[in-house]
């Protein structure tokens, strides 16, 4: 099923989509019991939705893994709808995200180099910095 054919109330549904976001964790409390949920974004070529991680599937769940979500809910909140595993489904990881191990942090370009200069070259530089003209 591709995301585009998922309606709210729907169940059953059978969804392989891209985490494209994670959002922050938060706690709840519900019969003196606490839980944790997170919610993500998923993605496939027909679009995006909601997706909310309960609990232990919130560390299953990374950006940019591909996951499944095998006999899903959805519900409509605030106007958009929500997927979830549900109380009979799971997620199931398909591919982890592929990590550029060959640059720094993960393919992030490596931070700028300090570049030792002379008194002169700090002068000359501060002598054309100033006397640059302003755009606005």
């Amino acid at each position: 099923m591709k995301i585009s054919d998922v309606q709210a109330n729907q169940g059953k549904i059978e969804v392989t989509a891209t985490v494209v976001e994670k959002q922050d964790v938060r706690t709840f409390n519900k019969f003196g019991k606490e839980g944790r949920v997170c919610t993500a974004k998923l993605q496939d070529d027909s679009g995006t939705i909601l997706l909310t991680l309960w609990n232990e599937d919130i560390e299953k769940v990374g950006q940019g893994d591909t996951i499944k979500v095998v006999n899903g809910w959805c519900a409509e909140f605030r106007g958009e709808r929500q997927l979830s595993s549900g109380k009979f489904g799971s997620i199931e990881m398909v591919e982890k995200a592929k990590v550029d191990t060959t640059t720094p942090a993960g393919g992030l370009p490596p931070p700028p180099q300090k570049r030792v200069i002379s008194e002169q070259e700090a002068k000359e530089e501060h002598v054309r910095f100033n006397s640059e003209e302003m755009v606005e």
